[in-house]
């Protein structure tokens, strides 16, 4: 198998992933999600889940759909969404909410060492070097 063959499996498993996450927000897990938003965002919580759920529904779908020439510019706004969505996963921690079976402080601090590995993977799987 090819490295490029790789990363396209890489990055459509990273593009199904954020679909999938993205349609948990509007519908299953509605609930759990809104544990992860913290108390300074300026607007409604359940809002809040809803649009960072479109969100992950666009982006995951550019990463599967983007020509070989948008791919890196894909990956690098998916990287900064995994990045501006961290305070979430701080704010889970920080103030101990239960969600998506994080409900010791253990889970909760481990959470936290996944979101870089999801900023090298969109950068990684969508970069146009071998």
């Amino acid at each position: 198998m090819t490295n490029e063959n790789k990363k396209n499996i890489a990055r459509v498993i990273l593009g199904a992933g954020l679909i999938f996450a993205g349609i948990s927000h509007l519908t299953t897990a509605r609930e759990e999600f809104k544990a992860q938003v913290p108390e300074w965002v300026p607007i409604p919580v359940d809002d809040t889940v809803v649009y960072s759920g479109i969100t992950e529904i666009a982006l995951g779908s550019a990463i599967v759909l983007a020509s070989k020439k948008n791919r890196a510019t894909v990956g690098k706004i998916a990287a900064t969404f995994f990045i501006a969505v961290f305070p979430g996963n701080i704010a889970q921690f920080a103030h101990k909410r239960n969600g998506f079976g994080l409900d010791t402080d253990r889970k909760r601090m481990i959470r936290l060492f996944f979101q870089p590995v999801l900023i090298y993977w969109a950068l990684k799987s969508t970069s146009t070097d071998e």
